[in-house]
């Protein structure tokens, strides 16, 4: 008798709490919390962020703040859309565990099973490397944006110059940023079902989820006309740019959402992939997503560590993770030309943020991130705002100090060893492409893959400086490399090396 209460007594207390938790045990936490994200956007001047919460398996709060575009009235709502940009990641890699729950694919099987015209500079690397290996950034392989971000080639071009790009390091040694692995697991996706990758998230993720407001690119959102605008700071002053697409690389970062949809996203990445009538992935295949795969390194980590000083910092299936409180926290950052987001969880309290924003890089996002797990899941009363905006302006301070000393070794009264005239030309590398050289109103005009254009000055010798046609990108530097007989033989722009060609 006595077990048979016992028992009941347990089934009884199952039952209460599986329940979920009323969103009015929350309103103090809430109340505080969005007056803590209005004052914060201020502070960091972002012209407009949005903001989902999710605790104990509900969406406990989302909210528009700001406005979409300065200077325009229209305020930010919940279905505005923003980029994800690399929190697209992490729903590559929920693509992915799909086929492998479908038996398609494994994530230890060689990439070259299934993309045989794959190819890296190593042929090791192009032999060993397995699926697994695309979404950890441990290829070997460094930082190769300059595919996309620097040329308008096709997805298949990009994939393709990789087979050019030389090693930074050994398969598998450590760890460097790589977004165009994610392209290579996008096409792994679309040979194994037959559909394009921006199609199969579609279908296989958004619309179970019924994320009806999500796009797998920008050129699937450029119409709306409820989207944010792009936001940098140029010269001092605040200005709209244009959008920058990723859809030459949509698997690492082309998808556009809102931050109602994206509560969604939350909920289902940290209640085991489950959603309304089903879920995702099976639990085994979940958790391989956030497993620890690779170690990254203090100088790969994010600034925000001198503040949060993690014991650990790893890398899952599209996930950074590190420490905090004795807690596993998984997150990603995104960052566009302009615009910013972050997805965070810690699955241990049962609670996730999704932030976007409209101004570049403003790590206002995570102090919200932090904000968010203090006020509704562990405790304390840090200003992580105020701590981390002054900490970035410190890096601010430091780059303009840079910049400063740059100038002060420039050697003034200094000529040019040819005329302007002997270094117009075209120049080219099969990594890098081509540059077109001419001459306006007495100063050198670079135009890099017929995409990108600076207009440059003399500097001093025969390195010339000076602004991107695009001022948000900054200023360029060009250093001709001469011949024994005096001739120009090759240009060094901005760390990319071309060899002028001859007539």
């Amino acid at each position: 008798m006595k077990n048979l209460f016992f028992l009941c007594f347990c089934l009884v207390a199952v039952s209460c709490f599986a329940q979920k938790v009323p969103i009015t045990n929350y309103a103090k936490q809430i109340k505080e919390f969005d007056t803590y994200v209005e004052q914060a956007r201020q502070d960091w001047k972002v012209p407009g962020l949005a903001v989902a919460v999710v605790k104990d398996n509900r969406v406990i709060f989302t909210k528009g703040y700001g406005v979409k575009e300065l200077g325009k009235p229209d305020a930010v709502d919940t279905e505005t859309l923003f980029t994800c940009a690399s929190t697209t990641k992490a729903m590559t890699a929920v693509c992915m565990g799909i086929l492998v729950d479908e038996g398609k694919v494994n994530w230890d099987d060689p990439v070259i099973q299934y993309l045989p015209d794959f190819q890296l500079y190593d042929p090791y690397a192009t032999r060993e490397l397995r699926i697994r290996d695309l979404f950890i950034h441990n290829s070997g392989v460094g930082n190769s944006d300059v595919l996309w971000a620097g040329m308008k080639i096709s997805s298949d071009e990009v994939l393709h110059k990789m087979r050019l790009v030389k090693p930074a390091y050994s398969l598998r040694s450590s760890f460097v940023y790589q977004n165009i692995f994610y392209l290579a697991a996008g096409q792994v996706i679309e040979k194994i079902s037959g559909q394009t990758w921006a199609t199969f998230v579609r279908q296989r993720v958004f619309e179970p989820l019924k994320m009806t407001r999500t796009r797998p690119t920008r050129e699937a959102a450029a119409t709306d006309p409820n989207q944010t605008s792009p936001h940098y700071l140029v010269n001092g002053k605040i200005e709209v740019i244009e959008n920058t697409s990723a859809d030459q690389i949509g698997p690492a970062g082309s998808v556009w959402s809102s931050v109602g949809d994206m509560g969604k996203w939350v909920l289902c990445m940290l209640d085991s992939s489950k959603y309304e009538s089903g879920r995702l992935l099976q639990p085994a295949t979940f958790q391989e997503l956030f497993k620890p795969q690779t170690l990254v390194p203090a100088n790969q980590f994010y600034p925000t560590q001198q503040l949060t000083k993690p014991n650990w910092t790893t890398y899952g299936l599209g996930w950074f993770q590190h420490d905090y409180k004795g807690k596993k926290v998984n997150f990603h950052t995104g960052s566009l030309a302009g615009a910013i987001a972050i997805h965070g969880q810690m699955p241990e309290e049962k609670i996730g943020i999704y932030v976007f924003g409209n101004f570049d890089h403003a790590e206002v996002r995570h102090a919200l991130m932090y904000k968010a797990f203090d006020l509704f899941a562990l405790g304390g009363n840090r200003d992580w705002s105020a701590e981390f905006l002054k900490l970035y302006n410190g890096f601010r301070e430091q780059g303009d100090k840079a910049e400063k000393d740059f100038e002060a070794k420039r050697v003034v009264n200094t000529r040019s060893s040819l005329p302007l005239e002997a270094y117009i030309g075209k120049y080219t590398d099969p990594l890098y492409g081509e540059v077109q050289i001419s001459i306006l109103e007495n100063q050198l005009v670079f135009n890099v893959n017929q995409f990108v254009k600076a207009k440059l000055q003399h500097w001093h010798y025969d390195t010339f400086y000076g602004p991107y046609e695009k001022a948000w990108y900054g200023n360029a530097t060009a250093r001709f490399i001469l011949k024994t007989n005096g001739e120009v033989e090759k240009l060094e722009f901005d760390g990319m090396v071309f060899e002028k060609i001859v007539k």
